[in-house]
């Protein structure tokens, strides 16, 4: 159990750092009281999976994981949860998930350990995108594929990078809507009365993303796919109305990035570094 755990720790931190980073925002600016409490408890689920969760052991559970998340994308068109016909939402009882944050990051670990079909997953991926709009998961799309084709040098995914990039440009334009306090603009309003904190929510992001691209115990495409996914959500997040991933008040992106990182192969790490030093040129 130990040596679980010390393997899990780079994961642990890579989605504890910016989190707990978000609390601190959301109790120093006075953030209500339930925000915390929803951000707090959702951290605690999401760091459990990752101390217990394991990658499915057949290809069958495996497709089946990918089918559900992919179906959770398309979910929001029958859901009847939608604002200027934009609609990126899952009812949660009580809750409403963001579907692209929920769903996608464990898709973009899931294309990278299956890369025969990784174009087909993040091109299926796109649609959704594009239909719901959501630029945020566009460009998570875009960088996630550009990760893994840095890995596998797929010329599909090269395509899917492109086509994504001019897509999510319209996404951007269709797509945006009011920003919510506390979980949206975070960084872009905080640079103006508080730089620091602002400053501070960043290189929190900035550290999870190299924790998660160098030290997650995983294939190598696999954490460049998901460090690249998490980079696009927060590249929208500073550029436009979209949800400050992580560090801002939601659970959706905190349960996604946490069942994304719980998706380890029960002492994978040894194998994990022997396949990337064979895919290094």
């Amino acid at each position: 159990m130990r040596a679980r755990l010390t393997e899990r720790i780079p994961a642990l931190l890579a989605l504890a750092i910016p989190t707990i980073a978000g609390l601190a925002y959301l109790l120093a600016q006075g953030a209500p009281l339930q925000y915390v409490i929803v951000n707090g408890a959702a951290l605690a689920l999401a760091m459990l999976w990752i101390v217990i969760g394991f990658r499915p052991s057949t290809g069958r559970v495996a497709q089946a994981i990918i089918f559900t998340l992919l179906g959770l994308l398309y979910l929001p068109f029958v859901s009847d949860i939608s604002m200027n016909g934009v609609a990126r939402w899952l009812p949660a009882g009580p809750f409403i998930l963001n579907s692209g944050a929920f769903a996608f990051p464990a898709l973009a670990v899931l294309a990278a350990s299956n890369r025969e079909i990784a174009p087909v997953i993040l091109f299926t991926s796109l649609v959704a995108a594009f239909l719901q709009p959501d630029a945020a998961l566009g460009f998570a799309i875009l960088f996630a594929a550009a990760g893994l084709h840095d890995v596998t040098k797929d010329w599909r995914l090269g395509v899917i990078a492109v086509v994504a990039f001019f897509a999510s440009i319209s996404m951007a334009l269709r797509g945006e809507l009011p920003p919510q306090d506390f979980a949206e603009r975070v960084v872009a309003d905080l640079v103006m009365t508080a730089p620091l904190l602002a400053a501070a929510l960043v290189i929190a992001w900035i550290t999870s993303m190299i924790m998660i691209a160098q030290a997650a115990p995983m294939e190598r495409g696999e954490r460049f796919a998901l460090s690249g996914a998490l980079f696009g959500f927060a590249l929208m997040a500073i550029l436009s109305h979209y949800p400050s991933i992580l560090i801002g008040y939601g659970a959706s992106p905190i349960l996604g990035f946490g069942f994304a990182l719980g998706l380890i192969q029960t002492n994978s790490e040894p194998a994990c570094r022997e396949q990337d030093r064979g895919t290094v040129p």
